[in-house]
């Protein structure tokens, strides 16, 4: 499914060149304490195609409902967010909140004919200090640039513990696109999506329902496809906007182009994806879950999640014991029929579990010396269909604890 990438930017990294044509700002507005950015701002210099997927939890965000407004009333050209409070759980006082903090940033940028989408992540409940960013916006549009990007992936932090950023360089013949990819994420981490805001970039032009039904497919197979703690959240956003600056257009009926462009774009939301669950509250270890021979893809999905939602088995892997049974018994109550006899299950290379019985003692010296790497894969046989699926997870320990229990004190 996915490789193991390079491991987080740190403070002194210089990022790649953005997408042609976006400018970032990230500043403090007085959300958050000691100086910290709360506030963000991507622009792009020309009207943008736009497409979205938002959570699925039924308790969302007021920045949800006003974004997918903004998508339905024409092209984006910015989004602007807040880190600290997620503006969810606040009545009409949070829409009309997000409302006129887009409408507001319009018109600080100077723009009339296309929309700004809002985004808000961070503690539930308490209404955003709509003043306080009102008077930041005319420092957050000043501070616009193209080099300030990494400003935008640390403003965008809560319980984070590094940015999140990718980028791809494609070439078409003598030319070449971007696709730039921003994230934040680390707990409530679940599909549909997470506590995850992703925003995609690209230069790049190419249909709007071509963009809709390709990003879609991205998504599922990356931030769908992650679980650090079972809890889905109320704001997640995944956005890419194409403005098309590259003066390259893609046509759907140019399926090497199209391969291409859909190769690059999973890279991008599949290593975001990695760096959530690496950065996952108090994670020690990424661990691949990869389900074969299921009787169909949504069967293996669906046992992969079981097993990833496991806090005995998530456990087990912060204290790197491979203790398979754990795994065996998620995999019975997932609500998918099994035939034990036929299920086999490995820690990385190492067998534990030969079609349902175990194998020699000795193996579990071997398996847990793969637990010790920071990212490893468990492979499930099923022995029943040709459905598969993969799902990435972390692992449990008592810094999960501390980080929430004391979330809002």
């Amino acid at each position: 499914m996915r490789q193991p990438f390079k491991l987080a930017y740190d403070k002194k990294t210089t990022l790649p060149k953005s997408a042609n044509g976006y400018q970032f700002a990230g500043i403090h507005c007085g959300i958050k304490n000691k100086g910290q950015k709360d506030l963000a701002l991507i622009y792009s210099e020309v009207p943008a195609k736009a497409v979205a997927c938002f959570t699925k939890n039924q308790v969302q965000a007021a920045p949800i409902h006003q974004g997918r407004q903004a998508l339905q009333s024409g092209p984006l050209q910015a989004i602007i967010i807040n880190s600290g409070i997620a503006n969810v759980v606040t009545g009409k006082r949070g829409l009309e909140d997000a409302q006129k903090i887009a409408q507001k940033t319009q018109k600080t940028l100077g723009f009339t004919k296309s929309q700004v989408l809002m985004s808000s992540t961070g503690k539930v409940g308490g209404p955003l200090p709509r003043t306080k960013i009102l008077n930041a916006l005319p420092q957050l549009v000043e501070e616009l640039a193209s080099s300030n990007l990494k400003h935008v992936a640390q403003a965008i932090m809560t319980t984070d513990r590094f940015i999140k950023v990718h980028q791809v360089k494609v070439k078409v013949g003598s030319q070449s696109y971007h696709i730039t990819g921003i994230a934040k994420g680390a707990g409530m981490i679940e599909p549909h999506m997470a506590t995850m805001l992703a925003y995609i970039l690209t230069d790049l032009d190419a249909p709007l329902p071509y963009l809709r039904r390709v990003f879609k497919k991205a998504v599922d197979a990356s931030f769908n496809r992650i679980s650090v703690d079972g809890d889905c959240s109320t704001n997640d956003t995944a956005l890419l906007m194409a403005n098309g600056l590259a003066k390259i257009k893609l046509s759907a009926q140019n399926k090497k182009a199209c391969n291409q462009f859909e190769k690059a774009l999973d890279e991008v939301c599949q290593a975001l994806a990695y760096r959530m669950v690496q950065d996952g509250e108090g994670a020690t270890k990424v661990v691949e879950l990869e389900i074969s021979g299921a009787r169909s893809n949504q069967a293996a999905q669906k046992i992969a999640y079981s097993i990833a939602q496991s806090q005995l088995v998530k456990t087990s892997f912060f204290g790197e014991d491979p203790n398979w049974g754990r795994v065996a018994v998620a995999m019975g109550y997932a609500g998918e029929k099994l035939d034990l006899n036929k299920v086999s299950i490995y820690y990385g290379n190492t067998c534990l579990l030969k079609n349902g019985s175990p194998t020699p003692f000795k193996n579990e010296k071997k398996a847990s010396q793969t637990m010790k790497d920071f990212y490893f894969k468990i492979k499930v046989e099923l022995g029943l269909g040709t459905g598969s699926a993969s799902v990435l997870t972390s692992d449990l320990g008592y810094e999960y604890v501390r980080i929430n229990a004391e979330y809002r004190t």
